[in-house]
């Protein structure tokens, strides 16, 4: 690609801290394998644990919590098994309910059989309501044996936050488990694992500004497991077999310290989101679509940094090209479905009509994001939607002068 380039896509992979870079470059020069006892093999071993405990300073959590993957997909799927361990002693979670509006990570819903998976239903903003949670309750028998609920705390396309503690809670209380998807709530707002009362949660470096193919499940508590994923050689405390990338999961640590410092401070993010849902209504109020114009978890509690929206008219697909060609980088949604065409399932779990929804776009602004990217959105979306509007007054023109 030519020409200077504006990205809005953190929710789909931030660009890599150079902070990320520099620490992935010191480890390079590591040649030891983390679990040699050998002078080079320790020194390999200090780089994990380091990271380990920038990891776990991230989301409140003791350092021995924290899991190394390859990323949140691992994580979720060794999270998600009806078999846990609390004091060595299995114990059996015949169901799992999670949230219809969940990543497709978890709604393939790891290592349960699909028979014993139930959605969850959302209210018009995303968010799970009590009236469900209470039908849940009411629907799990505890003679069926430990409820299994997982349910993420941030939405990746809308960004609308969950009440996570206090659904946690209710399922501690029936002596269930909950799992907790935080990759779109890190660096984005404080998180602590003991204060959400869950029991595991997932975590991806990229979407924080570290490399690709490295995340993390983190524990509350070290006597609650889930059966091993991935045997092997006994990595990771036994609890995650294979020879740990060292070199990525330098690059987490040093971003999950980044993002840990900027999740009290969104205040930049904050204003550049309202900035961009304000200039969209008076684009699409001045060339005469604002009744046209929707967004999406605005009413709700959202993280700072995303804007979901749609106009009338404009598909998605189309419009992506058309930024594209402008230099500007968005998404339609969550990036592990953006590139098929469809409707978002997110915003169809809202209740959101189908056709609206096909055109539905998203912002996601992150940790390098300037008012320049903004205002380079904002006038590459005024001239889409010009032609949008040119093109539909020849379609009306068209069927016009068909029809005499």
């Amino acid at each position: 690609m030519t020409g200077h380039r504006f990205y809005l896509d953190h929710n789909a992979s931030a660009p890599l801290r150079p902070v990320a870079r520099d620490a992935m470059a010191a480890a390079m020069d590591c040649t030891g394998n983390p679990s040699s006892i050998h002078g080079e093999g320790r020194s390999a071993r200090a780089i994990v644990e380091r990271a380990r405990a920038q990891v776990a300073t991230l989301v409140g959590a003791k350092p021995a919590g924290v899991i190394f993957t390859s990323g949140a997909t691992e994580a979720a799927a060794s999270a998600l098994t009806p078999h846990i361990f609390v004091d060595g002693e299995e114990r059996i979670a015949p169901r799992l309910y999670r949230s219809a509006t969940e990543h497709p990570c978890v709604l393939d819903s790891g290592r349960f059989s699909p028979h014993v998976v139930f959605p969850l239903a959302v209210d018009e903003q995303g968010r799970l309501t009590d009236e469900t949670l209470d039908a849940m309750f009411e629907e799990h028998d505890d003679s069926f044996g430990p409820l299994f609920v997982a349910v993420q705390l941030v939405n990746s396309e809308t960004g609308i936050i969950q009440q996570v503690d206090e659904i946690a809670r209710k399922v501690r209380l029936r002596g269930g488990f909950t799992l907790c998807d935080a990759v779109q709530a890190a660096g984005r707002m404080p998180i602590d694992i003991a204060t959400l009362g869950v029991d595991f949660l997932m975590l991806s470096a990229h979407k924080i500004g570290g490399p690709a193919g490295v995340g993390a499940l983190v524990l509350a508590a070290e006597n609650v497991l889930p059966l091993t994923f991935i045997a092997g050689g006994g990595q990771e405390m036994r609890r995650r077999g294979g020879t740990e990338n060292v070199v990525g999961i330098a690059g987490f640590g040093a971003a999950a310290e980044a993002a840990a410092a900027e999740a009290h401070d969104a205040a930049h993010l904050s204003d550049l989101r309202d900035s961009t849902e304000a200039g969209l209504m008076s684009i699409c109020t001045s060339q005469g679509w604002s009744e046209k114009l929707h967004f999406y978890g605005r009413d709700a509690e959202r993280t700072p940094n995303v804007c979901c929206f749609a106009v009338e008219g404009m598909d998605a697909q189309t419009a992506l090209i058309a930024f594209d060609l402008a230099g500007v980088a968005l998404s339609s949604g969550s990036a592990c479905s953006s590139g098929k065409v469809g409707v978002s399932h997110v915003l169809s779990a809202m209740g959101v009509d189908a056709d609206i929804a096909k055109g539905a776009l998203r912002v996601s602004y992150g940790w390098n994001s300037t008012a320049k990217d903004m205002d380079a959105f904002l006038m590459a979306f005024d001239k889409i939607l010009s032609r949008v509007t040119v093109l539909q007054m020849a379609q009306q023109q068209t069927q016009l002068s068909g029809a005499a």
